[in-house]
């Protein structure tokens, strides 16, 4: 039998401590939400490991040291109400409902959707929306946002996106896939949303948010 505490004890001092992650609100968040709960039940003796778990066919929960790079580089405030991209079982939800003011979490697969909610009311996130539809599309309806969370790799971001920013507010994600990718930040500023890059990581792709193939003659 696992010992599900200690593991998330052990994930936070050895895979997260380790890579620069020093904010408190992060490494509380990271040692509160119960990780196994959010893994398919054949793969709960994975949930603690030092890598991507996959959830669903070509869907994974992002490894934890990535994720909490990600989400500090967010600088979250209970403040923010936030759209989380591909929310998936709902781990990084999760994650964000403790240190946001709200979360609207979007998921294009329906299956996945319903057992995001389900496992959130059960952990009592009580300031979180799941909500289904395309990814790329966002979601207008709660727009505008402080906070736009893709919660996986893009080869590119939307315009669609950054118009659901609220002036002033950012939006964090990994551009590239596989070792060339890098964490990125866009603030919105003046209707613009200008680009800074951070780390390099490699973390798994969302669907849909390739590049259009351009023809060559």
């Amino acid at each position: 039998m696992i010992d599900f505490e200690a593991a998330r004890i052990k994930m936070v001092d050895n895979q997260v401590r380790t890579t620069d992650v020093t904010s408190h609100s992060v490494l509380r968040a990271f040692l509160t939400v119960p990780r196994e709960a959010f893994v398919p039940e054949k793969a709960k003796t994975l949930a603690y490991i030092d890598n991507d778990v996959e959830i669903a066919p070509g869907r994974f929960m992002m490894e934890a040291s990535p994720l909490a790079k990600l989400l500090q580089l967010a600088s979250v405030t209970k403040d923010d109400v936030v759209l989380e991209v591909g929310c998936g079982t709902g781990y990084a939800t999760a994650l964000l409902s403790q240190t946001a003011s709200a979360v609207v979490a979007l998921e294009s697969d329906a299956g996945l959707a319903a057992l995001a909610a389900d496992k959130l009311a059960q952990l009592g996130c009580d300031n979180v929306a799941v909500v289904t539809g395309d990814l790329e599309a966002g979601y207008a309806g709660e727009a505008p946002y402080d906070l736009i969370f893709i919660n996986g790799a893009v080869e590119q971001v939307p315009e669609t996106l950054f118009n659901q920013l609220r002036e002033g507010g950012r939006l964090v994600t990994v551009v590239g896939y596989g070792n060339a990718s890098s964490a990125r930040v866009f603030v919105k500023e003046h209707g613009v949303a200008s680009e800074s890059r951070h780390f390099n990581t490699c973390v798994p792709p969302l669907p849909g948010f390739a590049k259009a193939r351009e023809f060559v003659f």
